[in-house]
């Protein structure tokens, strides 16, 4: 019992300690927004005239 207690007690220390990086994650937020904002610029047209193509096949017009 006194291992569990222990375990839970520096688990609990370390939740207390990891208060995060929170610029850095604003960062790989930002990046992740940008990189998925260039792709969607440079891959829209293709994506959309793919879907197109797709449903007029699968439509038969």
């Amino acid at each position: 019992m006194q291992t569990l207690k222990r375990w839970f007690t520096v688990g609990r220390e370390l939740a207390e300690d990891e208060r995060g990086d929170v610029p850095g994650w604003v960062l790989v937020t930002l990046m992740t927004a940008a990189l998925v904002v260039v792709i969607w610029a440079v891959a829209g047209p293709a994506l959309v005239d793919l879907f197109e193509q797709a449903i007029s096949r699968v439509s038969g017009i």
